[in-house]
């Protein structure tokens, strides 16, 4: 019963910011499971929860857009909004040591929200939900080929696999663009191993059921579909291995947490954060502190965002090289034959200088 309780007083006192300024929001009733009684005619109360995307900064010349996606019981914000601060980091502090970025945070209900409406979507609904918005973003703001990378917590970066799982095959070429423009994710605290993520789901219900007023389907996918889990897991694995295979490296680092959770212990322990083959890092913070940053002087910080600049400046090269490339196809066509040995061996040498980059980023890790 104790744990129950420690986890309950948790999952309460995250992240209990629900409203952005110029946000879009998605209303919560906030009353009786059963409605208001017929003679009752005064209003409920209603709670916003910031839900789809936010754009937190934008420069006219961005290489590369970065999207964040908080998890269980977080908010596009708060998640990432330290003690004391006003705004999150993501706002003010990523923009100063990274240019050239477009910065978006993502917001789905994943919070169990004392006296309110559960959301009915589960996970692989969240998963779809992010694709379409993160797609019509990049649409809306002429960017469907520029560079993409994730930053996900906890179970976002469940969210954030079944994402582009469902973007790598799909019918509609918009939404295949996330997949083809992905550069890497982020995972912090992400839990990847399928059976511990079920023992984890089970206790997380269980504490929910204490403040929560209706069912908590986001988390029955948790504790009562680990075949589920497991796919993901399996399928995302197998789709980087196919990628690295066809020349691709899609860029994969794992954060676990140093610090215990008051009265719970590790959230999620080193060996199911980290991805086999992967980087793995720590950031010596608990599984909620771990995505909270006050100064750019944290090694937390300093690490997530060198993972950060290092694949901005590889997608960079990536793009530009690929645009030359192009470029030098189209003049190798236009020139008549006495011309087209020059131009081969211009494109011999980009493709070359293409091999070096690649083999050079391999290097580093």
């Amino acid at each position: 019963m104790g744990t129950k309780i420690s986890l309950s007083r948790f999952l309460r006192s995250k992240d209990k910011s629900f409203t952005a300024s110029n946000s879009s929001t998605t209303s919560i009733n906030e009353g009786s499971v059963n409605g208001p009684s017929v003679g009752d005619l005064t209003p409920e109360p209603v709670l916003s929860f910031p839900d789809g995307i936010q754009q937190l900064h934008t420069c006219a010349d961005a290489t590369v857009d970065i999207c964040f996606v908080h998890g269980l019981t977080g908010n596009r914000t708060s998640t990432w909004t330290a003690r004391g601060a006003i705004e999150p980091w993501i706002k003010t502090l990523l923009p100063g040591v990274i240019d050239k970025a477009r910065i978006l945070t993502y917001g789905y209900d994943a919070y169990p929200l004392s006296k309110s409406v559960a959301s009915s979507n589960r996970l692989i609904d969240h998963a779809s939900n992010l694709l379409n918005d993160i797609t019509m973003n990049r649409t809306n703001h002429g960017s469907t080929q520029r560079p993409l990378i994730f930053v996900a917590h906890s179970l976002g970066g469940l969210v954030c696999k079944k994402a582009l799982l469902q973007s790598r095959h799909h019918p509609e070429a918009p939404l295949r663009d996330v997949f083809n423009s992905t550069k890497g994710v982020i995972f912090l605290g992400t839990p990847h191993k399928g059976a511990w993520m079920a023992k984890w789901g089970n206790i997380s219900a269980t504490a929910l059921g204490l403040v929560k007023s209706t069912n908590t389907s986001l988390l029955e996918i948790l504790e009562t579909d680990n075949q589920l889990l497991e796919s993901i897991q399996v399928d995302f694995v197998s789709m980087v291995r196919e990628l690295r295979e066809s020349g691709r490296n899609l860029e994969i680092t794992g954060f676990f947490e140093e610090l215990p959770l008051r009265g719970i212990g590790l959230v999620v322990p080193k060996d199911s954060a980290q991805l086999p083959g992967h980087n793995s890092l720590s950031i010596h913070a608990d599984h909620s502190n771990m995505v909270k940053f006050s100064s750019a002087e944290e090694n937390g910080f300093q690490r997530v965002v060198g993972e950060l600049k290092r694949w901005q400046l590889s997608a960079s090269v990536t793009q530009n090289l690929g645009f030359i490339l192009r470029d030098l196809r189209i003049i190798h066509d236009m020139f008549g034959s006495s011309q087209q040995a020059v131009v081969r061996r211009i494109i011999q040498t980009h493709v070359l200088s293409e091999s070096v980059a690649h083999d050079i980023n391999r290097s580093r890790k």
